[in-house]
């Protein structure tokens, strides 16, 4: 038990009258329960709130940001008395201008702004979502007019909730550190698991890190959670879940081109779809300006629900009354969510992509398709690399983000980005054509130097030519961005080796086994290709051996059949990401034993083991 000396504390805060002291003393010890005279940091604003200071909570926290408090996140009583002091000095909640909020960056000297409505819809969104989750129910609803809901996001938990819900079963909850007090070492291992399972659902998370998201960055946390949500709500704007998406297929356009179409340029063709059947005469190319007067809107849910939503809004003159107009018969299709009518009027881009797609996939609206109209779509085979290969690229922080392989890198650009940020220096810039628009000619000079760089670093690239890649060829363009993953694996590998080496295929297969044997197992596989990975028994072995202790086998089975085996390695790579690896395959690519995308898996366990023994 920890003493605590009123007296000698009075004398270090002669603002605070010595009565006082004793009693905030008094209360500060009272949530003190281990009696090391210290409180958790996340408990710090209940705690103010519950002795009646009277200030707002985000008035509290700010507050707080303002006072230094030691790397553990514990609170002692003289920074609690010095926050107390601060509260009563006067302080003020993070200052808000034409809707948008400015708070610190990492520094004193950085600010940022992000937007109120952006803020209070989320939370409201999470609120929705995650209400009555067994392990983080009790935190909501958490309050849409505060900043409480990055204060929540501090130790992962939601985050990884909030990404299991728009993407299921992303995430093994099983590997989740959820009991009520947690180490920092165990919050970074969830913020670990959310940052790596947002890669993996396709967000660009370039400049975020655990420490971020334990600090509640607001303005990156904020950033993250749209993503994630966006992600959800854009996953099912799929022609495989909906077939009646064949509709949208304009006069001579191939099944191919539409569906290379990214999810947001399909939303916009559904817009105009119900449009154009409506007799209306005007369309949308974006989510902002041609939303905010709520014209559109109110055609559209008129077209999609005639006998519940009237064109009754179209005849008010005021943009705000109509916009609330437009969302109560939004309200009618149990689609009032996202969007309030400040934000419809600002035409935010970000809320009415959210509305849209919302409203899309519960009212589609669109006649089924007949058997016999069915389309038949390509095959998946190519599609799992495509996928896997796309997400390092964007993890990369490659520009524009690529949603799409074979049409988003037929101008050089992202591949030479890429080459550079593995390379640095190695593109000359002032060879590449990078104004838009970029005519095809152009294009195929900046392929050509692409594969000229690949040939370069001695990639294997026959009869390959840059007019491949501007035509979207599949397999050639599968073939140059699978070589630069794997150079980019082995490449970290080089990095960290003492010898500074390549590391060939083999030695990757010699390492895992040997990992294996050092946890004390004896699975071992001959090869990418080796059947043994389809029971998902030896990452999980790998894993161990790397990281003692990280692979609970009392939840593991044999693996015998797909669905154990597939249970067996979906916790794989969420431990995988527990301890930081960045994995972007799939259970079934590895049950299927495909062995490009198994190599990237352990290529990353290798890096990581081999960082930590460094």
């Amino acid at each position: 038990m920890v003493v605590i000396n009123s007296a000698e504390l009075a004398r270090k805060f002669p603002q605070l009258p010595s009565n006082d002291v004793d009693r905030l003393v008094n209360q500060f010890s009272r949530f003190d329960i281990d009696g090391r005279g210290q409180i958790d940091q996340k408990d710090l604003v209940k705690v103010i709130q519950e002795i009646g200071e009277g200030q707002s909570y985000d008035q509290i926290r700010s507050t707080i940001k303002a006072v230094h408090i030691n790397a553990t996140g514990k609170v002692e009583v003289d920074e609690f008395l010095e926050i107390i002091a601060k509260l009563r000095e006067g302080s003020t909640a993070a200052p808000k201008s034409g809707g948008r909020i400015l708070v610190q960056g990492a520094n004193q000297n950085t600010t940022h702004s992000m937007n109120d409505d952006e803020r209070s819809q989320f939370t409201a969104h999470i609120n929705s979502v995650l209400a009555g989750d067994p392990h983080i129910g009790d935190r909501i609803p958490i309050p849409t007019h505060t900043m409480q809901v990055f204060d929540e996001c501090r130790d992962g938990l939601l985050l990884c909730k909030l990404i299991n819900d728009s993407v299921p079963d992303t995430i093994d909850e099983r590997v989740l550190n959820i009991k009520n007090k947690l180490s920092n070492f165990q919050i970074i291992e969830n913020n670990n698991v959310a940052i790596n399972s947002a890669k993996a659902i396709g967000c660009s998370v370039v400049n975020i890190g655990p420490q971020d998201i334990m600090d509640g960055r607001e303005h990156l946390i904020l950033g993250l959670i749209w993503q994630i949500i966006k992600a959800g709500l854009l996953s099912k704007i799929d022609i495989r879940l909906h077939p009646e998406l064949y509709r949208l297929l304009e006069e001579d356009e191939s099944l191919e081109a539409f569906l290379r179409l990214p999810p947001e340029q399909i939303l916009l063709r559904w817009f105009n779809y119900h449009l154009r059947a409506a007799g209306w005469h005007r369309t949308v190319s974006n989510f902002s300006a041609d939303v905010k007067d709520a014209e559109n809107y109110t055609v559209l849910m008129n077209q999609l629900a005639p006998d519940l939503c009237s064109r009754a809004p179209l005849q008010e003159r005021d943009l705000h009354t109509r916009a609330e107009l437009v969302l109560q018969n939004a309200e009618k299709l149990n689609c009032r969510k996202y969007l309030s009518p400040q934000s419809l009027v600002a035409g935010n881009p970000k809320l009415n992509l959210a509305f849209v797609a919302n409203l899309f996939n519960h009212h589609p609206g669109l006649d089924p398709v007949e058997e016999v109209e069915r389309p038949e779509l390509p095959d998946v085979e190519n599609d799992r690399e495509a996928r896997v290969f796309t997400l390092w690229l964007n993890s990369l922080d490659v520009d524009p983000f690529v949603n799409n392989l074979y049409t988003d890198l037929t101008d050089g650009l992202v591949l030479l980005q890429a080459f550079d940020k593995m390379h640095p220096g190695i593109v000359d810039w002032k060879r590449v054509s990078r104004r838009q628009p970029i005519n095809r000619f152009k294009q195929v000079e900046n392929t050509n130097y692409a594969i000229m760089i690949g040939q370069h670093l001695r990639y294997t690239l026959v009869n390959m030519q840059g007019s491949d890649i501007v035509d979207g060829s599949p397999m050639l363009t599968l073939g140059i961005v699978w070589q630069m993953m794997r150079e980019n694996v082995t490449q970290t590998m080089k990095k960290l080796s003492k010898s500074g080496r390549d590391i060939t295929d083999m030695e990757m297969v010699r390492w895992a086994n040997e990992a294996v044997q050092r946890g004390g197992k004896t699975s071992k596989i001959a090869s990418f290709k080796d059947p043994q990975f389809k029971t998902g028994v030896f990452v999980c072995d790998v894993l161990n051996g790397i990281r003692p202790g990280s692979i609970d086998y009392s939840v593991l089975t044999r693996g015998t059949n797909v669905e154990d085996a597939t249970m067996n390695i979906k916790y794989a790579i969420s431990v995988a990401r527990k301890i930081g690896a960045v994995i972007f395959v799939l259970p079934e690519d590895i049950i299927e034993c495909r062995p490009k995308l198994i190599l990237t898996f352990i290529g990353s366990l290798m890096a990581i083991d081999t960082a930590g023994r460094g």
